[in-house]
């Protein structure tokens, strides 16, 4: 992350030392409860969660549709995903007695695992192609289990950790922030909506009304961020049918409330009660300080969601080394 390297070079292997790195297949660390302690001492712990909240203060007070630039690197990666959308219209959902958890998901499944490499190659230069693998595996693990036919935040931390690798072999850079958010992590909100919908995945590991959210939980953090210091949206106004009809294109947080609505039927009080709660804190600084806390504390610190975490040459199982 060299200050000095922020124009996209020509695809030369001069400028990046991962190249000499040895790359590994990520694999699990964490067995058993005593375990994790060694995930919160690791590199790959700070490395994950500096992740987060350098992106969760890249977009502070920022909407979707604002004007940015985006590299090379971004438009690859929304192909990437545009690809797996369109393998979801190629296999639809089959016929069975059982109303969740299509068997369709499987073949889809299948094929992204076969693919995976070949499609991480189409974002990372020639002279980076030693990481492929390595990289690809957090691809694999970001969009559900196939046994189970379920989803949840374990996965979305893996394209989250997917994001960062990419970062630290040089092909996302620091002035990707906004767009790695607004427009891939975006995108891949909506790819994996559509598997949600398409092939009715369960939700992984649910606390039911207790959690926060059936599937996902980075885009309540960053999109809680993005509505800092908003001029008159305030936390109370997520629960007013009208304020989400009119600004969730905008705001992240508010396309979660949108698609939470659509997914479920009753009073949100009843069905979603921790985020009817947030919606009584006083200030959105407020409400996304809580949600990195409770982030830390239900999907970073539960052995069930770390358990399944891999750990590679890019995000080490190795106790912190200071710089």
């Amino acid at each position: 992350m060299a200050e000095g390297e922020r124009q996209p070079p020509p695809e030369s292997s001069e400028e990046t030392p991962p190249a000499t790195q040895n790359f590994i297949i990520p694999k699990k660390e964490i067995h058993t409860v005593p375990d994790m302690g060694k995930w919160k001492r690791s590199q790959a712990y700070a490395d994950y969660i500096g992740f987060i909240l350098t992106l969760n203060e890249g977009v502070k007070g920022k909407k979707l549709s604002l004007e940015y630039t985006a590299s090379e690197a971004i438009e690859k990666l929304v192909a990437l995903l545009n690809t797996l959308d369109r393998w979801i219209d190629e296999i639809p959902p089959v016929d069975q007695p059982s109303r969740f958890g299509n068997k369709a998901f499987r073949t889809w499944y299948a094929r992204l695992h076969e693919e995976a490499e070949n499609l991480v190659a189409t974002v990372v230069p020639t002279h980076l192609a030693a990481a492929v693998p390595e990289v690809a595996v957090y691809l694999r693990e970001s969009v559900g289990n196939s046994t189970r036919i379920d989803y949840g935040t374990g996965h979305e931390a893996a394209f989250a950790a997917f994001l960062c690798c990419l970062c630290k072999i040089g092909v996302l850079r620091v002035d990707d922030q906004i767009a790695i958010v607004f427009k891939v992590f975006n995108r891949y909100l909506e790819v994996m909506r559509k598997l949600q919908k398409t092939y009715r995945m369960e939700p992984a590991g649910s606390q039911g009304v207790w959690g926060l959210d059936d599937f996902q939980f980075l885009p309540f953090i960053w999109g809680s961020s993005q509505l800092i210091d908003h001029p008159y949206l305030e936390p109370r106004h997520f629960v007013d049918e009208k304020a989400v009809n009119e600004n969730h294109k905008d705001y992240m947080f508010l396309e979660c409330i949108l698609f939470i609505t659509e997914m479920k039927t009753g009073p949100f009080a009843e069905h979603s009660n921790q985020l009817w709660n947030i919606s009584a804190v006083p200030s959105w600084s407020k409400v996304n300080q809580g949600l990195i806390r409770m982030y830390k504390a239900e999907c970073l610190e539960k052995f069930p969601v770390i358990q399944h975490f891999k750990f590679g040459s890019l995000l080490p199982i190795h106790p912190v080394t200071s710089s």
